[in-house]
């Protein structure tokens, strides 16, 4: 499925972003008024990514956190489907359609299925809610970033709800630092959340009597719920690239080498941004935005037929992150420093940076 509007570039180069995520979307806006973009999506809107879990216990949050392609993206063509194949010249969707290109980005970031529609997303959010609401306990698997801030912010919205959270790590927050995860082990305990660690949750085998689950974890323990949640690491998005010509691209975790101007090695005129790189940083949203602004430059430049001299660049970025506890409080870790409580939570969880994201898109805030 389609959507047209007229592209009034100048340049008549086409450009195709394929993924409409944090990075991908970013990168559509800038470059609209740059080239002739088309943007290919699975889904017909852009959604926050770091807002999600507020939105599963606020669903209303959700009305200015999933935002329509077209409310940021007024100047070029929405392909509301799935990228299937590339080609040397052009990009196949699985509506059967050849999108022709000459300048490529790829910003698939991680396999995650999602409603298509704006609409359907904001009923699951409901859906998610009530699942809440009508449980006396649940159940969190994960305790990655997206499991910790579940847990918060059921504890601290639904302060009655039994949540149990199981890892199977060592530690909380594994992608970053030791003190972080300490720092939200211990929060998480003092809002009566019951946390195991080093333990996996057979969710092939759920025992259901009467709409009271049982669980059974790899250490042979049980735990009842009324409902859980997934909330483990997703994978790249690369698996429609492994038949195509960028094969030979990807590297053993499926992510598309990038060169430090983030165009795919050995390709002049093909780009990847956001999730989907080999970069040695942490997959963070903000990094993704950065990803974004140095393609649109150089794509810029490019088109205008400036000097490669000006191109810009991309380097890793340091090892920061911001999780999330409830809607006062976070932790963070910073290169000097790792600290929680409301100071982190002041930047962060009271608005989870949509007004900040909104205004970047050009919407009001």
């Amino acid at each position: 499925m389609e959507e047209q509007k007229a592209s009034s570039s100048g340049t008549g180069r086409r450009l195709v972003v394929v993924g409409g995520g944090v990075a991908g979307s970013m990168l559509a806006k800038s470059a609209q008024f740059t080239a002739d973009v088309t943007l290919i999506d699975p889904k017909d809107y852009f959604e926050i990514p770091w807002a999600t879990l507020r939105s599963t216990v606020e669903p209303s949050f959700a009305e200015r956190a999933v935002i329509k392609h077209r409310d940021y993206f007024t100047n070029g063509r929405v392909i509301t489907s799935n990228a299937i194949d590339v080609t040397e010249k052009e990009v196949m969707t699985e509506d059967g359609e050849a999108v022709g290109y000459d300048y490529l980005v790829i910003a698939t970031g991680h396999k995650d299925p999602v409603p298509k529609t704006r609409k359907e997303r904001i009923a699951h959010y409901h859906s998610e809610n009530e699942k809440i609401k009508s449980a006396t306990s649940v159940l969190i698997v994960g305790g990655g970033p997206t499991g910790v801030e579940l847990a918060g912010e059921i504890a601290v919205d639904y302060p009655e709800k039994q949540v149990t959270l199981v890892h199977n790590g060592p530690r909380l927050l594994g992608y970053i630092g030791p003190k972080a995860g300490d720092k939200a082990l211990k929060w998480l305990k003092s809002k009566k959340v019951e946390v195991k660690l080093e333990q996996r949750v057979d969710l092939d085998n759920v025992l259901d009597d009467d709409g009271r689950r049982t669980y059974r974890t790899s250490s042979g323990e049980t735990i009842q719920a009324d409902c859980h949640f997934l909330c483990t690491v997703k994978p790249v998005g690369s698996s429609w690239l492994k038949d195509t010509v960028l094969k030979s691209h990807l590297d053993a975790k499926g992510r598309l080498m990038v060169d430090e101007y983030l165009k795919v090695k050995g390709r002049d005129n093909v780009f990847a941004i956001g999730d989907i790189t080999d970069i040695p940083e942490l997959k963070q949203g903000y990094l993704a935005q950065n990803h974004a602004s140095v393609v649109a430059k150089n794509l810029k430049v490019t088109l205008e037929g400036g000097n490669p001299c000006k191109l810009s660049t991309h380097k890793p970025g340091a090892d920061m992150a911001m999780v999330s506890l409830g809607r006062r409080e976070a932790v963070a870790q910073f290169p000097f420093a790792t600290i929680s409580g409301i100071i982190p939570g002041f930047i962060k969880s009271r608005d989870m940076f949509v007004g900040k994201t909104r205004k970047a898109m050009g919407l009001d805030h």
